[in-house]
């Protein structure tokens, strides 16, 4: 399993931060008591929420130690513990208003089994509220397979565990009689190509970084950059538009 970086993937905060806030703000739940931020990250969801629902008892968890270091160094104020969402789920409480997970399933899989898992977690007349990235048509992510393929080290291709709309209809039909699935695209104006490259150093790339011995890196990085500046073009100010489509859903138990 790789390792995360939060100073890395805090470069891009704002950005990173922007679908939490769509998806707080798309949550009805009246003054929710419990609330649980699943794959919290360095806390800046978790931060989203406590802003939002200042009356609520609010826990984030992750499942890399660097993140939760850095959780708990930003915000001393709120709570954060390790936790592995893909795994037992049996010690979190069963009771809470608000489950909340942003940019964090797409790396569990199974999701039939796990928003099962996800929805036992919620109190009765509460929501389970969903964001991943829903990328995998856009240049970046062709572009990192491509500059992957033919490395002995690294695998033909990541496997990805996101499914198609209909498929999260139909798991949701199951369990829940009250959902919705929405999709947004978010055109992030960045200052350069390297920019696209660094966001990707600190979550997509990681999964084939892990893999490669240290002379390795620069030398894929490298490939996958000049690929960068071939698919995206540069505006006329200079700056560079990363189109990132994003899935959201929210969900209340039957």
């Amino acid at each position: 399993m790789f390792e995360w970086n939060a100073n890395q993937y805090l470069k891009f905060k704002n950005q990173r931060t922007q679908p939490a806030i769509d998806l707080v703000n798309r949550i009805c739940v009246e003054q929710p008591k419990k609330i649980i931020d699943l794959g919290c990250g360095p806390g800046n969801s978790t931060a989203v929420l406590a802003e939002r629902f200042q009356a609520a008892k609010i826990l984030g968890v992750d499942n890399s130690a660097d993140m939760i270091a850095t959780a708990k160094d930003n915000y001393p104020q709120l709570d954060f513990a390790f936790c592995d969402i893909g795994g037992d789920l049996s010690g979190l409480d069963h009771d809470f208003d608000i489950v909340f997970s942003n940019a964090c399933i797409q790396w569990v899989p199974d999701h039939l089994h796990l928003l099962k898992n996800l929805m036992g977690l919620v109190a009765t007349g509460g929501v389970l509220a969903i964001q991943i990235p829903f990328n995998f048509s856009e240049p970046i992510q062709k572009i990192i397979d491509e500059a992957a393929f033919g490395n002995p080290y690294l695998p033909e291709k990541r496997p990805y565990h996101v499914l198609t709309t209909g498929e999260y209809f139909d798991i949701f039909s199951e369990i829940s009689d009250n959902f919705d699935i929405w999709e947004v695209a978010y055109n992030h104006v960045l200052d350069s190509h390297r920019d696209i490259l660094e966001w990707y150093r600190g979550t997509g790339m990681r999964p084939y970084l892990s893999l490669l011995p240290e002379e390795q890196k620069p030398l894929f990085e490298q490939d996958v950059l000049n690929r960068i500046i071939q698919n995206y073009p540069v505006q006329s100010n200079g700056k560079v538009l990363f189109r990132f489509p994003r899935l959201f859903m929210t969900a209340s138990p039957k």
